[in-house]
């Protein structure tokens, strides 16, 4: 039996300070650094402009805060299964902003937002509590209506490989990194979590769920064994092409 909703955010609840450094990420994850920037960079070339930013999952805010980096001053609407964690990230995010910081706590299974109401969506982390495909097809829809045109939609998080003993490959690798990080242990601990609580997909799973719910072709930023930064824009237009697309949003 999975995790509950409940079980999921009682976790949270006692793990803030793990998610609370700026500089290495999320540790229990892979190339959690690099992707932190890598997300940040693209979320801010894509979508210049961007006045709204909508962070799923937000944890203790580090990637909002990443982004608003490049992007000062957004508006920043936070949402966590935790308060703990949405207290943190607001106490944080609050400090280097003068945009409005607007926390809500909830899953976002069962949310609902004004259609175009967001530049940019940033989910770190967090999708791979998603369990039947429906939810999965059910949230990237929703992500991608609260998106205005033009905006873009970036994810760092768990997959899982279509090929089994590749995934027994990755998964081992996995393993090797947790127990070279902080011991057998924490590896013990973390694979027992994930085990009760995560049903990832597989990395092109979601790019093709991207593509049917209406973003644009999605690019890859980083992959490394089971963990995959990627996104997508969502079209200006339904009859844009590719090319007006890239024109377009330079202006």
């Amino acid at each position: 039996m999975k995790s509950t909703v409940d079980e999921i955010r009682q976790r949270f609840d006692a793990d803030v300070e793990r998610f609370s450094n700026l500089e290495t990420g999320q540790s229990a994850t892979v190339d959690a650094a690099l992707c932190l920037e890598l997300v940040a960079e693209a979320a801010a070339a894509a979508t210049p402009h961007a006045k709204d930013i909508l962070d799923v999952g937000c944890g203790a805010g580090n990637y909002t805060l990443k982004l608003l980096q490049r992007l000062p001053n957004c508006n920043s609407t936070l949402v966590d299964l935790s308060q703990p964690m949405l207290a943190r990230a607001v106490e944080r995010v609050g400090k280097v902003t003068t945009g409005s910081v607007a926390p809500v706590q909830g899953d976002i299974r069962e949310l609902a937002f004004a259609d175009g109401r967001f530049d940019i969506v940033l989910a770190s982390a967090v999708l791979h509590h998603l369990r039947t495909d429906a939810e999965w097809e059910a949230v990237f829809s929703k992500i991608a209506r609260a998106l205005r045109p033009g905006g873009s939609f970036w994810m760092f998080d768990l997959v899982e490989s279509p090929i089994p003993a590749v995934q027994d490959m990755q998964w081992k690798r996995y393993g090797e990194y947790l127990a070279a990080f902080k011991g057998p242990e924490y590896r013990d601990h973390v694979f027992a979590y994930v085990a009760r609580e995560d049903t990832p997909r597989p990395l092109f799973y979601q790019l093709d769920l991207l593509r049917k719910v209406g973003f644009g072709d999605p690019d890859v930023l980083h992959k490394n064994g089971c963990f995959a930064a990627f996104g997508a824009v969502k079209p200006l237009c339904k009859n844009t092409k590719k090319s007006d697309h890239r024109a377009l949003r330079g202006h």
